[in-house]
């Protein structure tokens, strides 16, 4: 009897304490932090790489004012001043409506087109974690230069124009940030002696730092034409300088593409590097 009486009163302790290191062990638990992912910051400090689109978006209630210019061809020299004779502007504004989304719209010279944007971020960078941050953006163009007196049986439809990007960079280091982005335009009303009604391509471009405040900036697009189809239109190629100076970004530019539209910049680049037409110009980032 007092055998018994021994045993249960071993299990009895034997019970307590394992109750209470249970009790340690679940408190040490629920008092351990969970650990934060850490998103890495934007590789790029402008919301433009050169003409294409990079992966920044606009902080949630940030505006911005955009002011673009591209000159006249360079390679004219004197005959056209250097490009200034003949400019193309295109002003517009974009918001940051939340966190992840951003609206924007703007007017363009070439071809009166008013051009409006919606870009979403997919997916963030996470330090080591996710290895890109991925972003959607879409451009819907409506060409108000179209005239019926040229096109008689012309509807509102035929002055619409469009582009799908895909977005996705990797900021490798403090200094170099590269992107990759699949694209399609499309067009429905378009010279098919000249053009495609479809255009799909593979674009690249990359940042590099260059001091605190001034970036070098690339990138190009090549197009996914039709077997025997011959294009007079060029892949298009842009570089350029980023400066930060405060509350804006100015970015000077020399491209194969005058027009800044996406449509037009991806489908219509008509200019050469080498033995042709040459752009240069600049756009302007003004946030508020």
């Amino acid at each position: 009897m007092r055998f018994k009486k021994s045993i249960i009163s071993a299990l009895l302790l034997f019970s307590a304490g394992y109750i209470h290191a249970q009790d340690d062990l679940l408190n040490e638990l629920n008092n351990k932090e969970t650990p934060q992912k850490e998103i890495q910051a934007d590789g790029f400090k402008a919301l433009q790489i050169v003409n294409m689109q990079s992966t920044k978006l606009p902080s949630k209630g940030e505006w911005y004012m955009l002011v673009s210019h591209r000159f006249g061809d360079l390679t004219q020299g004197l005959n056209n001043f250097f490009g200034l004779d003949n400019a193309l502007t295109k002003i517009g504004g974009i918001y940051g409506a939340t966190s992840w989304l951003s609206i924007g719209a703007s007017r363009h010279t070439y071809n009166k087109l008013y051009e409006v944007g919606l870009k979403y971020k997919l997916a963030n960078q996470i330090k080591e974690g996710f290895p890109v941050t991925i972003v959607g953006y879409n451009t819907l163009d409506i060409n108000t230069a179209l005239k019926t007196d040229v096109y008689p049986y012309l509807k509102f439809s035929d002055r619409l124009a469009y582009t799908t990007q895909l977005l996705i960079s990797r900021k490798f280091n403090e200094k170099f940030t590269f992107e990759l982005a699949p694209i399609y335009v499309h067009k429905n009303l378009y010279d098919e002696s000249l053009e495609q009604k479809n255009t799909y391509l593979i674009g690249a471009g990359a940042r590099y730092k260059l001091a605190k405040r001034i970036s070098a900036n690339i990138e190009y697009a090549a197009r996914i034409l039709p077997e025997g189809f011959i294009s007079p239109y060029q892949n298009p190629l842009s570089a350029g300088i980023d400066i930060e100076t405060g509350g804006h970004v100015f970015q000077l530019v020399f491209s194969n593409s005058q027009p800044m539209n996406d449509v037009a910049v991806f489908s219509n680049a008509a200019g050469k590097w080498l033995g042709g037409s040459l752009y240069f110009g600049f756009n302007m980032y003004r946030e508020f």
